[in-house]
């Protein structure tokens, strides 16, 4: 097919006026057009390295092939590697170099690799399995396809490139629609797969067999969208990486149906919409998605500003870029540079983000973020981490989940899924979630008792889980903000036999950590963090070598505090989290009360009623934690003169409160 007749036919409907979008990037995004176009340069080439924002499995070293290209080539023992480069990313930046300088060869190294590569990889031959995975197959559609519209008055892409391109993505297509069954109907991969059968649809001459298989792609999306993602927005794997792989996916079906008049389901929109705002409920105050599950430290912004523009939502755009950044202006095209503009920034009202069906809540004010996660395992990106907790403030983080670094299943890999890689607990030294490989799982525990609430300045946070449950151990944490710099958890673990129990919190690699007779302290350039931990069956603690990886091959040497309890039967652990500016240090400190009953005028065992008072500075605060059932026939509770009723309640001493107090939970 002659160039002119098929690109007059294609119906990829991403970019419009490429010279325009170039002036505008030349413009604002300089050092992002300069980074691609060195990208494009390796590739020219032959020497590839995958570290662009989403590369989801990042390397750290190019590989250059000095003669002909192999495809199959691998390494090291990861796999990975393979599979990012048949997906052929690189061949946008390709295209995008293409539009920036008008340079010849940039097109000429596209058709080039994409006719070496079809003539190399066949999905007959067993041995190119790993070339042509299904998940590979359909992220290869979305790549093809946006690469070949920035090509479209290149001499390069010749008769016979085209002919050799469309029977490629003839071939994918016929692939992708054959695979689809129950696994792929609850995997991120259905959606890749399934938005690059879209694509391939869009990207062949129109016809009675590519209506076929844009209909079934919309059908099949529109299926899984509705099965994997909670009504409160969060796909169900518990990834922010792969939720956003997924939320991308959605951006361009509803970017694309909304071009070309296609029917949608209302329930993609629905949902799509959904993923954006459960996307910008755990973004932290650098732009950046959490390290939850099988993720990265990435910058998801652009993500929220192309949803900010697709669906016209302030609140979105708020805490998006001011403008189009690189990545979305050559998707949303020219015109969506002044239409984003005309969208106004909504200001964010609330705080406190409850995603309540997937056990997800996130308190967020004046640069302080706190995030706590108490849910479904999801699947194979999944971590052992029921009951873990971040924690960011003045520009940083503090308290860290320790990312995911490899698939191999090797160490490294158990390393960072187990419980002990999460600032959680543990009992007897198990994990209460046993991974029998990188993906799957001998043994699972089950989220209970997940609840959130924000009443007047406090904000308390609460879950438990069924990992011990075989060994006779129940355990809960409740945590509560008391002020913008002080946070208590209450760690109980209900039990009638001895164990002994763990207590873990991994820092952030920016600062120095130390433990003294005044409790572990963190140090870094802008932050001082002091944190003391209390238990009436006394504590051992000890600081950790361990390891952080904030993206995948990649890994940095890290500390972590470790609380130990040995305990006869029923135990607690209080810990006390106090936040201050660096070089600003106020102590901070924590003594237990006991608690009496007015009415039966008793004093209340541990197992029933505990309570602490919190002291910093001109800050003091008396907290009480119910563990069980106790005000029967009809009783309050006394701890210091204060009198209360509820399984949460604190009382504010430092304003003299001491009747009633404020009552979280009942």
């Amino acid at each position: 097919m002659k160039r002119e007749n098929y690109f007059s036919q294609s119906r990829i409907a991403f970019l419009d006026e490429p010279a325009g979008i170039a002036r505008y990037v030349w413009k604002y995004e300089k050092d992002e057009a300069e980074n691609i176009i060195k990208i494009a340069d390796d590739v020219v080439a032959q020497s590839f390295l995958f570290n662009l924002r989403w590369d989801m499995e990042r390397t750290q070293k190019p590989v250059v092939f000095e003669n002909a290209i192999d495809w199959l080539f691998q390494p090291g023992d990861d796999s990975e590697w393979i599979f990012a480069f048949n997906r052929m990313r690189f061949w946008i930046c390709l295209g995008q170099a293409y539009a920036l300088t008008g340079k010849e060869k940039y097109a000429q190294a596209f058709a080039s690799q994409l006719c070496d590569w079809v003539h190399s990889v066949k999905r007959s031959n067993p041995a190119h399995a790993k070339a042509w995975r299904s998940i590979e197959a359909g992220l290869r559609m979305e790549y093809w396809a946006k690469a070949m519209q920035y090509f479209r008055d290149s001499e390069s892409i010749t008769e016979e490139v085209i002919d050799i391109y469309l029977s490629s993505i003839q071939e994918h297509a016929e692939f992708l629609y054959s695979v689809w069954d129950s696994y792929h109907l609850m995997s991120n991969w259905g959606v890749l797969e399934n938005h690059g059968l879209f694509l391939a649809s869009l990207a062949l001459p129109e016809s009675e067999i590519s209506k076929k298989y844009c209909k079934e792609a919309l059908n099949r999306l529109a299926k899984e969208i509705d099965i994997q993602v909670y009504d409160d927005g969060v796909q169900w794997e518990q990834s922010p990486l792969y939720h956003n792989e997924v939320l991308h996916c959605y951006l361009d079906v509803v970017l694309l149906a909304q071009r070309l008049y296609l029917d949608l389901d209302p329930i993609i929109r629905e949902k799509t919409l959904l993923m954006s705002h459960a996307a910008a409920s755990w973004q932290k105050p650098d732009g950046t998605q959490p390290c939850m599950g099988d993720s990265d430290s990435i910058d998801q912004r652009d993500l929220i500003t192309k949803s900010a523009y697709l669906f016209s939502d302030g609140k979105l755009k708020k805490i998006g870029y001011p403008h189009l950044d690189f990545d979305s202006v050559w998707d949303l095209g020219y015109a969506a540079i002044s239409g984003y503009e005309r969208i106004p920034s909504t200001p964010i009202t609330t705080h406190l983000a409850s995603l309540q069906e997937s056990g997800n809540a996130i308190y967020k004010k004046d640069g302080l973020y706190l995030r706590f996660h108490c849910g479904t395992l999801g699947a194979g990106h999944g971590h052992s981490d029921k009951l873990h907790f971040d924690v960011y403030a003045n520009g940083e983080d503090l308290l860290v989940d320790g990312g995911r670094y490899t698939y191999v299943p090797k160490t490294e890999r158990f390393e960072f899924k187990d419980s002990t890689a999460h600032n959680t607990t543990t009992v007897d030294h198990k994990n209460f979630t046993i991974c029998e490989d990188s993906w799957g799982c001998s043994k699972l525990s089950a989220p209970l008792g997940f609840r959130v609430k924000e009443k007047g300045v406090y904000v308390a946070f609460e879950g438990s889980h069924q990992g011990y449950l075989d060994v006779g151990v129940l355990p809960k944490r409740t945590m509560v903000l008391l002020s913008d710099d002080l946070l208590l958890i209450c760690d109980v673990f209900y039990s009638t036999h001895p164990h002994t129990y763990q207590h873990y919190l991994h820092f952030n690699d920016s600062g120095k950590v130390c433990l003294t007779e005044e409790g572990a302290f963190f140090k870094s350039k802008k932050n001082e963090m002091q944190i003391r931990v209390l238990s009436t069956d006394g504590v051992t603690q000890f600081i950790k070598s361990t390891r952080i990886s904030r993206h995948y091959n990649q890994l940095s040497d890290n500390k972590t505090l470790v609380s130990e309890v040995e305990s006869d039967a029923f135990s607690s652990i209080f810990t006390l989290i106090s936040l201050n500016k660096s070089e600003t240090l106020i102590p901070a400190y924590i003594k237990k009360e006991q608690v009496h009953s007015n009415f039966k005028k008793i004093t209340f065992s541990d197992a029933l009623v505990e309570a602490v008072t919190v002291e910093k500075g001109k800050q003091k605060y008396t907290v009480v934690f119910a563990h069980q059932e106790w005000a029967s026939p009809t009783d309050t509770f006394n701890v210091d003169g204060c009198t209360g009723f509820g399984s949460l309640v604190v009382f504010n001493r430092s304003a003299n409160e001491a009747e009633i107090g404020t009552r979280l939970f009942g």
